[in-house]
């Protein structure tokens, strides 16, 4: 007698609902990591400029220079508030996919769980049929040996 577990095609629906899960989420989480490295990119080369200016104006440099270095700030300052949004979104994208796959986990495991009792119950059966035979063959033999 073979095991055969009745919700086998749900367990491996709810696996491939799990993997599906796993990959969404890790493709979150590679989306929140890279507009995170271009904020903090752009942060840093703001900070680096502002830096550089305060420099510049210890030493002198020229209006227009400073214009110049004005205009580029605010453009970065721009970006920067841009790439804020993204990051929030991308956050918030991810953690809604990570608890996506902790659902879709926590499903799987149920029907795990399941299948794992359902295993222990057809052990205990064949062990029942095993003791039952044996059982039988025991009656057998001793009839046979007593001479009925």
């Amino acid at each position: 007698m073979k095991y055969q577990y009745k919700f086998e095609k749900i367990l491996t629906l709810k696996e491939r609902e799990k993997d599906e899960a796993l990959a969404t989420y890790q493709k979150a989480v590679k989306r929140f990591e890279n507009v995170a490295e271009e904020l903090y990119q752009l942060l840093k080369k703001k900070e680096d400029l502002v830096e550089f200016q305060a420099a510049k104006l210890q030493t002198g440099f020229q209006v227009q220079e400073i214009r110049h270095y004005q205009r580029f700030i605010a453009n970065l300052e721009i970006s920067i508030k841009h790439y804020q949004e993204l990051v929030i979104n991308a956050r918030t994208q991810m953690n809604w996919c990570e608890q996506q796959l902790q659902e879709k986990n926590i499903e799987m495991k149920k029907y795990e769980k399941m299948k794992e009792k359902d295993f222990e119950r057809y052990q205990d059966l064949l062990k029942e049929i095993e003791n039952k035979q044996a059982d039988e063959i025991s009656t057998r033999s001793y009839f046979h040996h007593t001479g009925n």
